[in-house]
């Protein structure tokens, strides 16, 4: 089964976190490595309380949009379930994830750049704001392999940055 790219927390009726994935935790733990945390119930109770619900009455409902780890920003959707049938009482499911730049049209600008379908996937993990460790563990390869499609990608190209590659891919010339 492929590794989910998404964080998913199970809410009870008084949102408290009921069963979480690994991805929850790591996007919300962020800097702390997720294998430090002791009691990841808590932690979870704890940043769903302070991160995911606004204080702002103007939304329908009560989970922010969006918030930021780190550097990084991420959407928070919420679906309401209903009660659950079993004695968890689950009623809410929180999607953690990045959001999806649906303007970058990657199937052209690797035609127009004679991308590799590796080259293309480095690329769009990279887009995303990925670092290379983490396309590394996406694609299931080093971090030195993944060092080398982008290397490829930049003669392609024609810069000589990370950033020259997305800004290419955002903005290619005309």
């Amino acid at each position: 089964m492929r590794e989910l790219d998404v964080g998913l927390i199970l809410l009870d009726s008084s949102f408290k976190p009921r069963a979480s994935n690994r991805e929850a935790v790591r996007v919300l733990s962020f800097p702390t490595d997720p294998e430090r945390i002791q009691r990841v119930d808590a932690f979870l109770a704890d940043k769903v309380r302070t991160s995911l619900i606004t204080r702002n009455g103007k939304h329908d409902s009560p989970f922010v949009h969006e918030f930021r780890s780190g550097k990084r920003q991420y959407t928070c959707t919420a679906f309401r379930l209903g009660e659950s049938p079993d004695s968890s009482g689950a009623t809410v499911l929180l999607l953690l994830q990045r959001p999806v730049h649906r303007f970058v049209d990657l199937a052209q600008i690797s035609k127009e750049y004679d991308l590799t379908p590796r080259e293309r996937e480095s690329v769009e993990f990279l887009v995303q704001g990925l670092t290379t460790k983490d396309i590394a563990v996406r694609m299931k390869v080093s971090p030195s392999t993944v060092s080398a499609f982008l290397r490829l990608v930049m003669v392609k190209m024609g810069t000589n940055s990370r950033a020259g590659i997305v800004g290419r891919t955002i903005r290619p010339p005309r």
